[in-house]
């Protein structure tokens, strides 16, 4: 039988207009790499600390001060806790604390000529790591919309960098979750 693909859409929580992305993920990856995946088709930088939630049961990197709660990740595959239907929570950076849920839209058997993981769509660009959660989202965009705004000057130089919020390209995060495997 052929392995079983999954079909997520990841929405991040607490932004509008919503940033979304639908990617399709071997089942048998385990949530560590599941976390990397929604790293690169999101946008993260990967520098903060995260944790899924599946019906009330936290994984991800186990605490060795045993502050956190968490059951390893590694030893959890996707399949293990995601069905049609099902859903998922994903937070990344406690301190922005940034939620995304994770819907299981299908399941189906991997097509052989297909390189899985890939990233099949999605609208928005991803916040700057940093930015302050949602509501320093937020602010950001109205200061770098308006040149106006007094802290316009201030959050373009924080950017550093061009930075379209409309902006989303799937073939880009699909080469880049392509340099994971």
């Amino acid at each position: 039988m052929a392995r079983a693909i999954i079909q997520l859409r990841i929405t991040l929580d607490g932004v509008e207009p919503t940033v979304w992305r639908r990617v399709l993920i071997p089942g048998g990856f385990t949530l560590d790499r599941v976390h990397r995946v929604v790293q690169f088709a999101m946008g993260w930088g990967d520098r903060h600390l995260h944790v899924f939630d599946v019906e009330g049961v936290q994984y991800g990197v186990p605490d060795p001060d045993g502050l956190l709660d968490v059951h390893d990740e590694l030893d959890v595959r996707l399949d293990a806790v995601a069905q049609k239907d099902g859903r998922l929570r994903y937070t990344y950076d406690f301190g922005d604390w940034w939620e995304h849920d994770l819907t299981v839209e299908d399941v189906f058997p991997a097509d052989l000529d297909v390189a899985y993981p890939v990233c099949t769509a999605g609208e928005r660009a991803c916040p700057p790591d940093d930015v302050g959660g949602p509501d320093g989202y937020r602010d950001l965009l109205a200061a770098v919309a308006d040149p106006a705004h007094p802290d316009h000057a201030a959050m373009r130089d924080w950017l550093g960098r061009a930075f379209d919020p409309a902006s989303f390209d799937p073939a880009r995060a699909t080469t880049l979750l392509r340099r994971m495997t």
